[in-house]
């Protein structure tokens, strides 16, 4: 498209989205009407509304994004829109297996709602962020706000299911972490674009790597305490993973040392064992994870109180390569935890291998295309925010199906747009408008570059 006059380079990038997004909605109401078809053999009651609603939401999500992004990148909001589509269908399909099993209330209607507002979050980010660069000025606010955001549920948290990651305001509930990889992002972004010469150049070589240097040592040392306090405090292994891994990966982007990776992964290593040896909670989740079926046994080591990892790698499994079908398999059997970070386990059992890898697909393109536009953006803030933001994505991914699939000990996060969770849901679609926005600005500026070249003089060398 480097050819094309701007107007139609960004109509091309829009039509794109649009044919992508009438997939999108068509795959969707697919999905639920052969799970209502497999489960009660006949269309879905909610049919109607369904589709009305999965079309108003892209076609709102895509004129928002013609309107005040419309160079952004075409496959942003149709992934975004799949991944949480998938997630409202396997919801809705979940709902029915655990009202007749538990007598519970129904969650897709809620998650519905959720998402309109997540969508409507992400448009107006795009609109009043008119430049991702003004974040820049709100680096130290943002950290003000990350520690206040990490410390609020040890302080005023609920403690469910094991950890205290949640807020309750009255009859709602949120996960102030959900929102930390966000502020957190915007902060090391610009507090690396300012220091990354100082962590880059300077330090003492040993045995062939350059070890970061003393003074240089106080953001990495702050950043692993205060994620080893999330860890004893609030006992969230997931939040404390993605905020420390986010810092490590952002450090070694910016600064190309791999003295940083490896000063990170020690340092994660030994707070990993110093609370895994003595906190009880994470001490039972390894102790569940390295022996999954432990749960029956008759001496069952202390703490393992829960089937559910035992009942994941059943339901995995029971689906096989294709799976059993939508609506087919039992993965209400699997409690409440079936609709949050169990969800992976419905899509291995209905949809077998396939499906899992297919999800597993589209997270990694989704990461991919972050990653692509850190490396179309011109300004190094911009850069280093998409990377941390792609970062994030990819690790949340990687703690919640690692936990779930018996890769790593289980850590409770929410599965990206697909798990039930408003606040994770709107903190993920906030983030597809920061992509968004990083995006829109990188092509913007390579059009107007293409459209009027800077003349560059090379002047010959003279020879003495």
């Amino acid at each position: 498209m480097r050819g094309l006059r701007p107007e139609t380079a960004s109509g091309a990038r829009r039509r794109t989205e649009a044919l992508l997004l009438v997939f999108v909605v068509a795959i969707a109401v697919f999905g639920h009407v052969a799970a209502g078809l497999a489960m009660n053999n006949a269309l879905p009651p909610n049919l109607a509304g369904f589709t009305v609603s999965l079309a108003l939401l892209a076609l709102v999500g895509h004129l928002g994004i013609r309107r005040f992004a419309a160079y952004a990148d075409p496959l942003i909001f149709p992934l975004a829109m799949l991944l949480t589509s998938l997630g409202l269908v396997l919801l809705h399909r979940l709902d029915q297996g655990y009202i007749e099993r538990y007598g519970s209330v129904a969650n897709a209607p809620g998650q519905l709602l959720w998402t309109v507002v997540g969508v409507a979050a992400c448009i107006v980010v795009v609109a009043l962020l008119r430049d991702h660069r003004l974040l820049q000025r709100f680096i130290y606010i943002t950290m003000a706000v990350s520690l206040v955001l990490l410390i609020a549920p040890a302080l005023f948290g609920a403690d469910a299911y094991g950890a205290k990651r949640w807020i309750k305001l009255g009859a709602l509930s949120f996960q102030p972490g959900e929102f930390v990889k966000l502020t957190i992002a915007v902060f090391f972004a610009g507090y690396l674009v300012v220091h990354r010469d100082s962590l880059a150049l300077t330090g003492r070589k040993f045995m062939g790597m350059r070890l970061p240097p003393m003074r240089q040592l106080g953001p990495i040392v702050t950043v692993w305490i205060v994620s080893m306090l999330v860890l004893v405090f609030e006992r969230d292994l997931g939040t404390s993973l993605i905020f420390f891994g986010v810092f490590v990966v952002m450090l070694y982007v910016a600064t190309e040392r791999t003295s940083w990776v490896v000063f990170g992964v020690f340092m994660a290593a030994v707070g990993a064992f110093a609370v895994g040896s003595t906190e009880p909670h994470v001490k039972a989740r390894v102790a569940a994870w390295l022996e999954p079926l432990s749960y029956y046994w008759k001496d069952r080591p202390p703490g393992v109180t829960s089937d559910q990892s035992a009942q994941a790698l059943f339901s995995f499994g029971t689906g096989g390569i294709s799976g059993t079908g939508l609506g087919v398999g039992h993965p209400e059997l699997i409690a409440f935890a079936g609709r949050s970070d169990f969800i992976l386990t419905t899509v291995g059992e209905e949809l077998g291998l396939a499906g899992v890898m297919a999800v597993l697909l589209l997270y990694a393109l989704l990461v991919q295309r972050g990653l692509r536009m850190a490396l179309g953006a011109r300004d190094p803030f911009g850069k280093l925010l998409a990377v941390g933001l792609a970062s994030a994505l990819a690790l949340q991914v990687f703690v919640v199906a690692g936990g779930v699939t018996g890769l790593i000990p289980l850590t409770g996060k929410a599965l990206p747009f697909l798990a039930k969770g408003g606040s994770s849901l709107l903190a993920n679609w906030i983030m597809i408008a920061l992509l968004l926005r990083i995006s829109d600005s990188a092509e913007r500026q390579r059009e107007a570059d293409a459209r009027d070249p800077v003349e560059t003089t090379i002047t010959p060398a003279v020879t003495v």
